[in-house]
């Protein structure tokens, strides 16, 4: 339960309690940003598993996707069972599926293990945020989840360098490996230090909305992956995106209508609860694209090892790590809108770099864009997901997190789908007449996504260079058409940003910092989930 100090003044070990969440956070973090940097040799048939472009995509999305489609559920758990036990069982679990990610034989079971670690995933993400509402006070949580932000880019940041250095040394595998001491430290200092709290007056869990949400979520992205390799004009793409639509529209109908709703979508009348969560959607649909195609450019296109390409991912964290604590001064000083918008322009800036970047553009260049970007999303994040916390009580603050995460996943998993559906689509366009007089189990693998055009070349002779030459005028071509779909979508986040957020507030007026607040400025009436 909460203590009147964690309710009043903040809890006395706040800081520490925060220090502990970072290590908890940290996990969940570090496991994409390194399955990134290993993502070739994962491709690879010799040394990894032979995964083609739609499996590594699914590597990555049947993490998202269970992740995002059970934040929800967690969330309401975190509230009424317990945010601290529900910290530690996520994170045992995603420990022990971290171990058989490790030792898995094909892509298939690859992908089996990492919807698992997603369901460990989406116990911690949620709790650590609503344990950040519970031990701080109004005042210092903007500085606190400010940490909690920087502590993503520090992730960021170890990742690539830690995977890259095991990817040199050890087998694929040992990149899970990692997560492994990390759940330990997490699980014995949450029992030591983090006190326990939940909603006094729990609702029931919403089981129909919870399932509507999983089954909506993942044909949204199974139609878009599809459509990127098939054609969006395929029976089977088009007819999923449509079915999509149907269950995400019956999960809103639902959720208006049960008593104890899994998110109570009535949220969504407060202009600044709705901005915010799709500015977070939208900033993470066109950073993590970037991010997909960038790590295939680095390690294929300029032939980079895991080490030094995760090295180039540096200058991106760095910047969350620096910029993400100093936000909440800076939204104080210049207020949400122009923050927000100002972060969301930048990101737009480090994507517009990648329309220029080609095969032999200075290296310098592709770091100082990811930094601009680092730079933007460190003034974007932390004031969104502020807002969304500030739109709850204390007590909901598992419901708020679970939003803010959801959004951020589900905005990064369709920009992996999304993006990678172009990069798949325009390069199979332009690799043209390449692979003509190729066998057939060649040619496909060739046109299916650029790792499997090196892969064919090794085994070509003198005819390898001419493949790969073409190869990445292909790839090149199609990650600039990739790359302007991720500007237009940074843009429209800074549209909203512009649109519906408010300005500085006047200094006699200070920032509400509940539900009722927020509601009374938006004129909106709220009802607790």
């Amino acid at each position: 339960m909460d203590t009147p100090a964690a309710t009043q003044a903040g809890h006395p070990r706040r800081w520490t309690i925060l220090g502990v969440l970072v290590i908890s956070l940290l996990v969940v973090v570090l496991d994409n940003t390194v399955l990134n940097v290993a993502l070739r040799t994962i491709a690879d048939p010799v040394h990894g598993l032979g995964a083609t472009q739609s499996q590594l995509e699914w590597a990555i999305n049947s993490y998202t996707l269970v992740f995002a489609g059970l934040l929800f559920t967690a969330g309401i758990l975190a509230d009424r069972l317990g945010r601290r036990i529900t910290l530690i069982t996520g994170l045992a679990l995603f420990g022990i599926a971290s171990l058989v990610s490790a030792y898995a034989d094909t892509a298939g079971q690859l992908i089996a293990a990492r919807a698992l670690m997603g369901l460990g995933a989406a116990a911690v993400m949620p709790a650590t945020l609503s344990i950040i509402a519970n031990v701080f006070a109004p005042q210092e949580r903007g500085r606190a989840i400010g940490v909690w932000a920087g502590a993503v880019g520090l992730g960021v940041a170890i990742g690539p360098i830690v995977g890259g250095l095991l990817l040199e040394h050890f087998w694929w595998g040992s990149v899970f490996l990692i997560n492994v001491p990390i759940v330990v430290a997490g699980i014995v200092l949450g029992l030591v230090i983090i006190p326990e709290s939940r909603d006094p007056k729990p609702g029931r869990i919403d089981v129909v909305g919870v399932l509507l949400s999983i089954v909506g979520i993942g044909l949204l992205t199974y139609g878009v992956i599809k459509g990127g390799e098939d054609g969006f004009g395929d029976t089977l793409a088009w007819t999923t995106l449509a079915a999509s639509v149907l269950v995400i529209a019956a999960f809103v109908a639902w959720e208006r209508r049960v008593a104890f709703p899994s998110l109570d979508v009535r949220l969504f009348k407060n202009k600044t609860f709705a901005a915010s969560t799709g500015m977070i959607g939208l900033v993470f649909f066109a950073a993590m694209g970037a991010m997909f195609f960038g790590a295939f450019y680095l390690q294929l296109v300029r032939g980079y090892g895991p080490l030094a390409s995760g090295a180039l991912f540096v200058p991106f964290a760095v910047a969350q790590m620096v910029f993400a604590p100093r936000s909440a001064a800076m939204v104080k000083r210049f207020g949400p809108k122009a923050v927000s918008a100002v972060g969301l322009l930048l990101v737009a800036i480090g994507l517009v770099s990648w329309l220029f970047i080609g095969e032999t553009t200075p290296i310098w260049i592709v770091g100082a864009a990811f930094f601009i970007m680092g730079v933007g999303m460190a003034n974007v994040m932390p004031s969104a997901t502020e807002s969304i916390m500030a739109a709850l009580p204390r007590e909901k603050a598992g419901v708020g997190s679970a939003v803010s995460n959801t959004i951020r996943q589900l905005g990064g998993a369709l920009g992996v789908a999304a993006l990678g559906a172009i990069l798949s689509s325009v390069y199979r366009d332009h690799l043209g007449s390449a692979t003509d007089g190729l066998p057939a189990a060649a040619s496909d693998a060739a046109q299916e996504s650029i790792s499997g055009a090196y892969a064919v070349a090794e085994r070509l002779g003198q005819g390898g260079p001419a493949l790969i030459s073409s190869a990445n005028d292909s790839f090149l071509t199609a990650m600039h058409y990739a790359s302007v779909g991720s500007v237009i979508v940074a843009l429209l986040g800074a549209v909203v940003a512009l649109i519906w957020l408010p300005g500085k507030r006047p200094a006699t007026a200070p920032a509400p910092t509940s539900a009722e607040g927020l509601a009374e400025e938006q004129g909106v009436e709220l009802v607790e989930a």
